[in-house]
């Protein structure tokens, strides 16, 4: 085909063409070609066409169409080619409406059957074409292992665990630039743009947006399975162990991110691009087609977690979903408008709207099992409990989420013990949460204290709980969530409690040091007999004391620091005193060392092994 010829209907006005085998054209006709601007190889002029030439123009064709090869030709010819058929079709429509020729008829039969084998080659390098317009994700590019690996564990088996009281990094997986995928290939998309404008033009509508659709969604299912989302089904999601369901939830809130913002975003833009030229409607319902299916995938997902049973330890991957959903709900009403009658929208709002309730219903589940965990038995050496260590890095990490939460908590609720420090009125929706959290710990420390026989070990319990929930604060963002208030009141608790540690444990010791009832009655001078039953009392009471007190434990460096020294300016003084004035009455007596066992130096250090949790003996033992 060597040019293209344009006629214009005042070229052929008053001309005729007298041929044996050639069929008068109409000036409408002739106008018909002029504006499909049919290419010929050796016409110059309507007149000139006859049905030999469009027979011969049909067969060379066929033969180009069938012979097409990829690697040998540009797409554009083929292209190019069925286009002309099409044109052919069309001016052979038009001369047998004109005209009952069987020759006709014959030719727009060929045409036919020549046009369905070019659509045939050109929709199979259609949605070839489609496989390539976008690089796929890959797979070494989308691994989320080091971010489950920094994921918070707070099962019952981590209640004693000190590295769980942060939030993990969820930046890096709202921002799915981060993993390797190309952007659109246009000198592919020219030619798919141009093959589905043909097959639009030839009412081949259906078989492109087919074609299209099953070529695309298969890519889209092949990037879920690529950021590692399994097909699910509800039923099959609350039936998994909490140690697998975590790792997907991760995966998921990770893999989310990348499939709404690069996934579905690109099939959309691709949508709007090959189908540019076709209404909106089209374009949205081919979208839908692609992507509805796998979307609610992901959503059924994320809705077996809003409705399984409320459990503490789920409560931050719920949390984390929730945001990552909310996060891009901009992007779902983008995608998904209401009014596209695909319901995508709808149920995303609902598993919103689900996940809220969860998180509510956990908070309260989180505050009764906290209610409900007693115990028969004292817990040993009095140090921190495990359920205040776990309470308190829960309650932490809970406060990096205090915008979410405040949001999900914010309205009526049931009513609950009112706080004396707080009013619900006074406080958001978190912080009023939490001071009721601490307060139910509160309590229930206060009744495992219950369960000590020894005082002494009680106040120590109780003071070392309480000064750790005071610091878990005043060292977070749970500052300023509780209120210096609330510090104030915790501190005020927990030195109460040293001070009466001191009084219950070192009172009845220090008094064998008083200076009532040494001397003989009407003499100034001690009576020795009762210097050695005091210094003999003080020792055996010092030794006992010592022996049980070396085994409980004060697991704060600072706060057993604090209590060493406060013991030291009363019993180690009042010692001090005591030998000081009274040791030289005993000057000469064969067992002056039964009696004056310890020097004040000695009982300075020997403090020093108090609340190490390692049990030790003096008895067996000589200081001098």
């Amino acid at each position: 085909m060597a040019g293209c010829v344009s006629l214009a209907a005042s070229q052929v006005e008053g001309r005729q063409v007298v041929q044996e085998e050639t069929e008068n054209l109409s000036s409408g006709v002739v106008e018909v070609i002029a504006d499909l601007g049919v290419q010929f190889s050796n016409l110059t002029t309507a007149e000139e066409v006859s049905i030999s030439d469009i027979d011969q123009q049909l067969k060379g064709l066929h033969n180009k169409i069938l012979n097409w090869e990829p690697e040998k030709s540009l797409i554009s010819d083929l292209v190019r080619d069925v286009d002309v058929v099409l044109e052919l079709k069309e001016v052979l429509g038009l001369l047998h409406s004109s005209s009952d020729n069987e020759k006709h008829n014959e030719l727009l039969i060929f045409a036919e059957s020549i046009l369905q084998i070019g659509m045939a080659r050109v929709e199979d390098e259609f949605v070839e074409l489609l496989a390539y317009c976008y690089q796929p994700l890959e797979p070494g590019n989308t691994s989320f292992h080091s971010a489950e690996d920094e994921s918070m564990d707070f099962s019952s088996s981590s209640f004693g665990e000190e590295t769980i009281d942060s939030r993990p990094n969820s930046d890096v997986a709202r921002e799915p630039n981060n993993v390797g995928i190309a952007t659109i290939q246009h000198g592919l998309i020219s030619d798919i743009v141009s093959i589905a404008n043909l097959m639009s033009r030839s009412n081949y509508n259906k078989e492109c947006c087919q074609a299209y659709v099953m070529s695309r969604k298969c890519a889209l299912e092949e990037c879920l399975s690529s950021l590692q989302i399994e097909k699910l089904s509800i039923e099959e999601v609350l039936k998994m162990e909490w140690k697998v369901l975590s790792c997907m939830i991760r995966r998921w809130n990770r893999a989310m991110y990348t499939f709404v913002r690069i996934c579905v975003a690109r099939e959309r833009q691709l949508c709007d691009l090959v189908f540019g030229q076709l209404p909106n409607s089209v374009k949205q319902s081919c979208f839908l087609d692609i992507a509805k299916s796998s979307v609610l995938q992901l959503l059924s997902i994320v809705m077996a977690i809003a409705i399984s049973p409320p459990d503490p330890q789920k409560l931050f991957e719920t949390l984390n979903t929730f945001e990552a959903l909310k996060d891009l709900l901009v992007d779902m009403e983008q995608f998904f408008p209401e009014d596209d009658g695909s319901n995508v929208l709808t149920e995303c709002h609902e598993v919103v709207m689900r996940l809220k309730e969860s998180v509510r219903r956990t908070l309260e589940e989180f505050k009764y099992k906290i209610q409900s965990n007693i115990s028969s038995t004292a817990f040993a050496g009095g140090g921190v409990h495990h359920l205040t260590k776990y309470v308190m890095n829960y309650i932490k990490a809970l406060s990096a989420y205090s915008e979410t939460l405040n949001l999900i908590l914010e309205g009526p609720h049931e009513k609950e013990h009112i706080l004396s420090e707080c009013s619900r009125q006074s406080s958001s929706p978190l912080a009023w949460h939490l001071k009721l959290v601490t307060a139910i710990l509160e309590e229930n420390l206060d009744h495992r204290s219950q369960l000590y026989q020894d005082g002494s070990l009680k106040n120590i319990f109780m003071m070392n709980n309480i000064f750790y929930m005071v610091d878990k604060v005043k060292g977070s963002d749970l500052r300023s969530l509780l209120g210096d208030d609330w510090i104030r009141a915790r501190i005020w608790k927990f030195q109460m409690h040293a001070r009466e540690y001191e009084r219950t444990s070192w009172s009845s010791v220090i008094s064998l040091l008083r200076e009532e009832g040494i001397c003989k009655h009407n003499s100034s001078s001690p009576s020795v007999s009762v210097l050695k039953e005091r210094f003999r009392g003080f020792n055996l009471a010092f030794e006992e004391v010592y022996k049980a007190q070396t085994a409980w434990i004060v697991p704060n460096e600072e706060l057993r620091e604090d209590l060493r020294i406060a013991l030291s300016a009363h019993l180690i003084q009042a010692y001090r005193t005591f030998e000081g004035r009274y040791a030289t009455h005993l000057d000469g007596d064969r067992n002056r060392e039964r009696y004056l066992k310890y020097t004040p130096n000695d009982l300075e250090e020997l403090l020093l092994d108090l609340f190490e949790g390692s049990p030790k003996s003096l008895q067996s033992q000589r200081r001098r």
